[in-house]
């Protein structure tokens, strides 16, 4: 296991060294966007009209965040189950992605996407929104507003802590022995 810092957007090169198993601490630019920002994201694809952020080299957050205490840009923000984005996921890979942040596994969809389209999935820590909230330093509503806590958002992040669960290699951190426990 190793540790990266890396900064977005992500490039083939920054993703290609990971393996599952490793930490990032990744700092810049990531949008949040759960299952209804997805569908809208692909009826907006479909009809050839242009997307609130671009897809190259993005990351993509699964987190429907509580609303900001005064004095923070955000509330509590912790991941979301990524299966109900399993859809959508691979389209959004395939025009650019390069990764998505939840919880839980993945299906062979979206690992075989992350392997044809060099992509990462990060894992973040279930239950630690709060904590999580600590490293996004800015957010704002780009899309979708009507969706509330579903609804597109800009974050700005530093250090945020991350596992890579599915690297571009095919590996999975969920599927690796652990003999420790």
């Amino acid at each position: 296991m190793a540790t990266y810092n890396l900064n977005t957007p992500l490039r083939d090169e920054d993703l290609l060294k990971l393996k599952a198993g490793d930490v990032v601490k990744l700092s810049g630019t990531i949008y949040t966007a759960r299952d209804a920002a997805h569908k809208r994201l692909c009826d907006q694809l479909d009809k050839n009209e242009k997307l609130p952020f671009e897809l190259q080299g993005a990351v993509i957050y699964y987190v429907g965040p509580s609303p900001a205490p005064e004095g923070r840009p955000i509330g509590s923000a912790g991941p979301t189950t990524s299966y109900r984005m399993d859809s959508y996921a691979p389209r959004l890979h395939g025009l650019g992605v390069k990764a998505s942040i939840g919880k839980g596994k993945r299906s062979a969809a979206v690992r075989e996407a992350l392997q044809k389209h060099v992509g990462v999935y990060f894992g973040a820590t279930g239950g630690a929104g709060a904590l999580l909230s600590q490293c996004i330093t800015a957010a704002e509503v780009i899309a979708y507003d009507e969706l509330g806590p579903e609804a597109v958002r800009k974050l700005t992040v530093k250090d945020f802590p991350l596992l890579v669960v599915n690297d571009a290699h095919g590996n999975e951190q969920y599927a690796k022995p652990n003999y420790d426990l």
